[in-house]
Order: structure tokens, then C-alpha cells, then sequence
């Protein structure tokens, strides 16, 4: 049932990738929470993205799986998710992995699974993704894109190497569409937090190197999903067009460009 049916404003149509858990589960959060309708995607971890969408308030809210490497899963998933919640108003692209794969450590066939795999779904899926949302956001009028970065797209990643370049990738890229699309009305920006307190950070975090990755920000600590997340919110507000093509570092000073 849709807020419409329940006699409740109707909010937007949302799809947050990579919703199961960490950041995405943040930003389907504060989506849900101010009334709009969230499509979440998952790869492998059905029963978290259950927990997310039974903890949702409103009404409206779908699951929708698919491995983001896949072109056509990615096809189906989009429009599954623009069929159920009536169209498409915004996309955030969050899902992503981070593999570690020094370059003098690892094996020629290790290099190229990192890379392969790393650019199929950070970079290539959500380029996917992004495609057929697209259709469906000219369809209907306009909509918002956010797409999440990392500050490593901007420092290095050594020991993450395709992360960092499939970070940077995904800068070029949504400024390249948010050129693209102004004309239809489709405002695209990037967000590019630091260390997150995230279950993908936690053996980070909580390893001997904790205490010196809180100390890069100033303010000794690192971010909360939530924050993360309300820096998305905003962006795909009605009011931030004009924020079409920036990326937003969300660091916590712990690197400055």
C-alpha cells in the first residue's frame, strides 16, 4: 500500500543501493522519515534489508535485490522498483565494496579479480543503475541523483587501489550527467565522506590503526551514517538544484583540497 492509499501525502519515490546496512540504511532512513517512499536494494544480505524495511515508518516501502555487476538484474531491479513505487523521483547511488589488494602483495590473477569487480560495481553498476533510472525520471518530469564518493577518490586509497580510482570515476561521472541533465529538469551531486562508523569500517576502526584514523579529523572521531546521510537528504531536496555537479567532502576535516 502507498501513503496515497493510506490517505497520507504521497512523499517521493526513492531508491537508495546498497540499503542494507551502514550508509544506505542511514539514508532509506531519513528518506522514510520525512515521508517518502523507499525502494532498497541489497545484494546478499536479505535478512538485514528485511530488518531495514520492517524498521521503515511510512508505508510504500519495497525491497529490491540484485547483484549491481549484472546489466540485466540491474535493468530488472530498477524498473521493479519504479513499477511498485510509481515512478522514480530520486536515486542514490551508495553501494559499493572496497577489497584490499596492494599492488605488492597480491598475485597478477588477485590484481585483476580486485579490479574487475571493484569497477563492475562501484563504477560500471552504479553507471547502470543510473541509466535506467533515467528513463524513468525524464518520463516523469525531473528527479535527483546523489551518488556517494569517498574522500579517497581525492587522497589515495594504497592498499584499495580500484576503490580509490572507482571513487574518482564516479566524480567524473555524475558531473558529467549533471551537465547532461539539467536540460530534463535531473539535478545530479556526490557526497565524499571519510571513515564512516559503518559495519564495512569496523575491522578499521576497532583494529590497532583506530585511534590514529580518529585523529585525522580535528574533531577525533570519525562520521555517523546519520550525518552522512542528511548531507544526502539535502542535495536531493526540491531547493538544492543549484547544487547540481558539486561534490560535497564529509570528512570531518581530515583532508582538505
Amino acid at each position: 500500500m502507498t501513503a496515497d492509499e493510506a490517505g497520507g501525502p504521497p512523499g517521493r519515490a526513492v531508491l537508495v543501493t546498497g540499503a542494507a546496512r551502514g550508509i544506505g540504511r542511514a539514508i532509506a532512513e531519513a528518506f522514510a522519515g520525512q515521508g517518502d517512499r523507499v525502494a532498497i536494494h541489497y545484494r546478499s544480505s536479505p535478512g538485514q534489508a528485511a530488518a531495514v524495511l520492517a524498521g521503515l515508518p511510512g508505508r510504500g516501502h519495497l525491497l529490491v535485490p540484485a547483484d549491481l555487476a549484472d546489466p540485466q538484474a540491474v535493468r530488472q531491479m530498477v524498473d521493479q522498483a519504479c513499477t511498485a513505487l510509481g515512478g522514480l523521483d530520486v536515486l542514490v547511488n551508495n553501494a559499493g565494496v572496497f577489497t584490499a589488494h596492494p599492488v605488492t602483495e597480491v598475485t597478477y590473477e588477485q590484481w585483476q579479480a580486485a579490479w574487475q569487480h571493484t569497477l563492475a560495481v562501484n563504477l560500471t553498476g552504479a553507471a547502470n543503475v543510473t541509466w535506467c533510472a533515467v528513463q524513468h525520471m525524464i518520463a516523469g518530469g525531473g528527479g535527483r541523483i546523489i551518488n556517494v564518493s569517498s574522500r579517497g577518490a581525492f587522497r589515495g586509497e594504497p592498499g584499495q587501489p580500484a576503490y580509490g580510482a572507482s571513487k574518482a570515476g564516479l566524480n567524473a561521472f555524475g558531473q558529467s550527467l549533471a551537465v547532461a541533465l539539467a536540460p530534463h529538469r535531473i539535478a545530479v551531486a556526490t557526497v565524499a565522506p571519510g571513515f564512516v562508523d559503518t559495519d564495512m569500517a569496523a575491522r578499521h576502526l576497532t583494529g590497532p590503526a583506530g585511534d590514529e584514523i580518529r585523529a585525522q579529523s580535528p574533531f577525533g572521531r570519525v562520521a555517523r551514517p546519520e550525518e552522512i546521510a542528511a548531507a544526502v537528504v539535502y542535495l536531493a531536496a526540491t531547493g538544492s538544484e543549484w547544487a547540481s555537479g558539486a561534490v560535497l567532502d564529509l570528512n570531518g576535516a581530515s583532508y582538505l583540497r
